[in-house]
């Protein structure tokens, strides 16, 4: 995230000018739009215009909008976000209080202007505004004729190719066959590869499959690079790692985000804290349930009693269009840190986030047993 401006006050109201540059930044921003704020930005507009010919001819012009925030979508695939709300900047083509939706792109300047920064909406800031702050890990996870290249980011996991290569079956005379479609698929594989992946900003690639499909794309690629000369593979192969999994699907990559060859590389990471943060959540909840709790009224509770030692908590439940149960939970994180605990935001783009949802989108590890935490209703 470019950051033009900063103009707020610490815990109160400002606005902050800013571009996003890639499509993380529009998640973070999508976690810092709240309902009752208002965003200025520059769009195009569709007018009628008297022709010399007598006519009307249409002409599209620039013109600028400030609304306010009634709801916002975040349109993963295109990287777009659609903020709908009333316009309150006068102009000659949208009237003050119509509505309107703005989309917010890529290298597109707006301005978001809030009545409270608080420590969380500063925290998104920051993260977005800091480029040390990514993950960046290319994860190849695939099984014969079907492959996803996704790229595991500070914020989001996104799908950046989808392969998919029919594969007949590998036995008597439609051996010859097999082979062919197999090294079809493979070329395809590392063509979207290639297209995808930049060694300059990735610490490594995975490549993730069930059985021996990883390693023998592994050597393909491997093979090609050398036979073409792709500098870019042979510089940078020591960056690769293969992980088996049991499946080649999407959800497979949890697999991959805990296996300690992975782990290792991308241990001080915000996903890679966020999968460790979780599968110590699980183990103590299987070892030792009474200093492991999960729902909004047990966590508060547990906290109350100054028992919450690792708070666990989604980015989805800050963007409630309700004010008093955002600062509910923005409160609760400032407490459980200002007690000397520890705090991890869960990304509801990435497979951990997902997870935590599945619990009430909030859990925590404690410092001492509760065992009458059960007889609390949720």
């Amino acid at each position: 995230m470019k950051i033009i401006r900063r103009d707020f006050i610490r815990d109160g109201p400002g606005s902050v000018k800013m571009v996003p540059v890639d499509p993380e930044d529009l998640w973070c921003v999508y976690n810092l739009i709240a309902p009752g704020d208002s965003v200025m930005a520059a769009t195009v507009r569709k007018v009628l215009r008297e022709a010399a010919s007598g006519g009307r001819d249409a002409e599209r012009v620039k013109v600028k909008l400030e609304i306010v925030v009634e709801n916002v979508d975040y349109d993963k695939v295109g990287s777009i976000l659609r903020i709908r709300g009333k316009n309150i900047l006068e102009n000659e083509y949208v009237k003050i209080g119509a509505f309107h939706t703005l989309e917010i792109e890529l290298h597109r300047p707006f301005v978001l202007r809030k009545e409270l920064w608080d420590t969380m909406t500063r925290d998104i800031l920051n993260q977005a505004a800091d480029p040390s702050a990514s993950a960046d890990v290319v994860v190849v996870l695939m099984h014969e004729g079907l492959a996803h290249i996704l790229l595991v980011g500070k914020s989001v996991t996104t799908t950046r190719a989808r392969i998919e290569t029919s594969i007949p079956r590998k036995h008597g005379p439609a051996i010859a066959g097999y082979e062919k479609a197999l090294k079809k698929f493979f070329d395809n594989v590392m063509e979207a590869f290639l297209k995808h992946v930049d060694f300059s900003v990735i610490r490594c690639a995975v490549f993730a499959s069930p059985g021996f499909t990883k390693d023998q794309f592994h050597r393909h690629l491997l093979l090609e690079a050398e036979r073409k000369q792709l500098r870019t593979i042979i510089e940078n192969k020591t960056k690769i790692v293969l992980v088996h999994t049991t499946t080649g699907f999407k959800h497979s990559l949890k697999e991959v985000l805990e296996a300690p060859d992975v782990m290792n590389v991308i241990k001080d990471t915000k996903a890679a804290q966020e999968v460790r943060a979780l599968k110590d959540f699980y183990d103590m909840l299987s070892n030792d349930q009474t200093r492991a709790c999960y729902g909004p009224k047990h966590v508060e509770v547990a906290h109350e009693r100054m028992a919450v030692q690792t708070l666990l908590i989604t980015d989805e439940l800050f963007r409630s269009a309700d004010v008093e149960t955002r600062k509910k939970y923005v409160n609760l994180v400032e407490s459980v840190k200002d007690s000397g605990g520890e705090v991890h935001v869960f990304s509801s783009m990435h497979v951990s986030g997902e997870q935590l949802a599945q619990l009430t989108g909030i859990a925590a590890i404690l410092r001492f047993p509760l065992p009458d935490l059960d007889d609390i209703e949720m």
